[in-house]
Order: structure tokens, then C-alpha cells, then sequence
């Protein structure tokens, strides 16, 4: 919290979200206890809970088109037809959508997000999880997907970005609609459950070396509805955390207008450059992430070492609040020692700068 409020620190937060066949892998190897919690093992600093989901028809039930034995291919309840790999977390490939202009987004999408349904709010495992970050003495995320990235589970991002070039008012009212209805289900568990420490945001706006879209198309059709999200954050005393793989570092003036608290995973390989941003925009945002991957991947802990050793001294000693995390989430080629030890380097690093501050 004092990170995010831009207070001083003891030390660094650190944070991790594996995959799960990486916490399956630390399990079968002996790492860890097959009920272990791997925050615990870890000792990271916070935890998340309250997504519900990209699926809009909670009565269709997920249709299995095809099973080549190392991939499905499966009709779910967006209409959207979308190959997955059977053996590993990631992203699916886009075959085909239903939703592809603003008639079949009245057809298809529109009638199920306008009211509440209690079905989308996992009240339970929210308040599990808020329980056991309180206990652990850990900062909680109510976390979920931003409009953007809702928008491309419902039709896809080509039939998105053609909709943005063709009928921009279609995009900005469903990135509106996505967004009132986080709002509406997120009212209903912060009465039942309580509020949580913050809020954290999936929105993956780019690919490598660009956004998809111009910082202008940005904030005309996405940024509204960004901003109408972040209030409802802040009112309730919550800073955002802005989740973003790709290239988003045109877009981030407009983010940070919209009341961006924080952003994450500022990913390397698609040309983003946490230190460059730290120099840019660390006097507005808190950073989280921006360390390699692919280093980590690496198992090489003389690599790992430079890649901190580069980045945590300047982004500290310029006053930016930062939390230590990869530019992704941990796949299972990371070793579990490999894990213990980017975060024990970090925190030293990090501890030798603020006693030198």
C-alpha cells in the first residue's frame, strides 16, 4: 500500500503468478506440498480474487468442436470459436466469432451484460482468498478484465479493430457496456464481502513494437471507459493496477489521464523498456514487472543478476515506486530455485539502494 501511495518502503514488494502447470511441476519435483499455497512458499506480498470471467451467456454451455489430441477447438459462450492447447496456459488462437459488427453484438452479447447476475460473482472464493491475504498480512487485488480485452474475447481483435476504423461508436458504447458491468457485479460483492486493497486490470493493448491502436483512436473509444472504470475504483479508496502486454508505451499518457495508478508487466520482448518509463512517467505511475522472462526462463542466475542489477538501482534511486515481478506470468520452464532466488537477489539489491537513498 505505501508503494502504491508513493510512501516510503522497508523494502520491496515482490510478486509472482505462475501458471498453474508450473505449480503442478514445484509439486511433482518436492519444491512444494501438493496443498501448498505458493504464495506462502514464496513469501510474496499480495494476493487476488473476484474475476469472473469473459463469457457472457452463463447458460450456453462450452461446446468441444474438435480434439486433435494436443489441441481443442472450442465454441464457448461469447460465440467464439477459439483453439487451445491441451498441455499449457496461454493464448488461443482466434478461429472464428459470432459477435463481428454492432448487429450481431445486439444479437449475441448485448441482452446478457445489462443486468446483475449473482452467477458471475464468485463470492466465495473471493472471500476465501481476501481471508487468507488478511491472515498472511498481504495486500489483496480485486482483480478482473479490462474492456478492451472483453471486447476481444467477444469478436476478436480484427473484427475489433475494423469496427474502430468503421463504426467507432459501436466500439466505445460496448467498451462502455463491459465496463458498467463490472461495476454493477463489482457494487454487489464489495457489499456482501467487503472492499478490497486495490484493483488490478487485464487489458492487453498491444503486440510487438505497437498498440493496436493510435494513442487518438485510444482516447476517443477506450479511454472513457478506462476512466469510468478507474473512478469507480477510486471512490472506493482503490488504486488501479493497469495489466498490459504489448507494445502500450504510446498509449500511456492516455492511460495515465484515465487515472492509471499502476502498470504492469511492461513487457520486454514486445520493445517495452521499464527503465525508459521509469525516466517518462515514474513521477505519475508505480511500476510492476519489466524484468525479462525470458532471463528468468533462463535458469542462468548469473543472467537473472544483470537483469537486476541493470534495472532495480535506477528505477529505485529515481524515486519510483516499484514492485518486483517478470514481464509475465512464470511458465514451467522457471525453476523453483531459480524463482527463490530472483526474488532473494531483488530484495537485496533493492535493500542496498534504499539504505544508500
Amino acid at each position: 500500500m505505501n508503494m502504491l501511495d508513493r510512501k516510503p518502503v522497508d523494502r520491496i514488494p515482490v510478486g509472482c503468478q505462475p501458471w498453474e502447470a508450473t505449480t503442478q511441476r514445484w509439486i511433482d519435483e518436492g519444491h512444494l506440498p501438493a496443498d501448498s499455497d505458493v504464495y506462502d512458499a514464496l513469501d510474496t506480498d499480495f494476493r487476488a480474487g473476484g474475476w469472473w470471467g469473459s463469457v457472457v451467456n452463463l447458460d450456453f454451455e462450452e461446446q468441444i468442436l474438435e480434439d486433435d489430441g494436443k489441441t481443442v477447438l472450442v465454441l464457448d459462450g461469447n460465440g467464439a470459436t477459439t483453439r487451445w492447447k491441451k498441455d499449457r496456459s496461454g493464448t488461443p488462437e482466434h478461429v472464428a466469432f459470432k459477435c463481428c459488427d454492432r448487429q450481431s453484438y445486439e444479437e449475441w452479447i448485448y441482452p446478457h451484460i445489462i443486468q446483475l447476475d449473482p452467477r458471475r460473482i464468485p463470492f466465495e472464493e473471493y472471500r476465501q482468498q481476501r481471508a487468507t491475504a488478511a491472515d498472511g498480512g498481504r495486500f489483496f487485488l480485486w482483480h478482473g478484465i479490462g474492456p478492451f480485452e472483453m471486447m476481444a474475447y467477444a469478436c476478436g481483435h480484427e473484427n475489433m479493430m475494423y469496427g474502430m476504423a468503421d463504426d467507432p461508436e459501436w466500439i466505445a458504447a460496448m467498451a462502455m457496456d463491459y465496463v458498467e458491468l463490472h461495476i454493477r457485479h463489482a457494487e454487489e460483492l464489495f457489499a456482501k464481502e467487503g472492499v478490497p486493497d486495490g484493483a488490478m486490470f487485464y487489458e492487453d493493448m498491444g503486440f510487438k513494437q505497437r498498440p493496436f491502436m493510435s494513442p487518438a483512436m485510444y482516447g476517443e473509444l477506450i479511454q472513457p471507459a478506462h476512466k469510468r472504470l478507474f473512478d469507480f475504483a477510486h471512490s472506493k479508496g482503490l488504486k488501479m493496477i493497469v495489466h498490459s502486454c504489448g507494445f502500450v508505451e504510446p498509449l500511456l499518457p492516455g492511460m495515465i489521464e484515465a487515472g492509471m495508478d499502476c502498470l504492469h508487466a511492461m513487457e520486454v520482448k514486445a520493445g517495452m523498456d521499464i527503465c525508459r518509463i521509469a525516466r517518462e512517467h515514474g513521477d505519475r505511475i508505480a511500476l510492476f514487472g519489466g524484468m525479462d522472462a525470458r532471463t528468468v526462463i533462463s535458469n542462468d542466475r548469473e543472467k537473472i543478476d544483470r537483469e537486476l542489477s541493470e534495472k532495480i538501482p535506477e528505477i529505485l534511486r529515481a524515486g519510483v515506486p516499484y514492485m518486483l515481478h517478470t514481464d509475465h506470468s512464470e511458465p514451467p520452464d522457471v525453476d523453483f530455485e531459480t524463482m527463490v532466488y530472483f526474488f532473494d537477489r531483488g530484495r537485496e539489491i533493492a535493500a542496498e539502494v534504499l539504505r544508500g537513498r
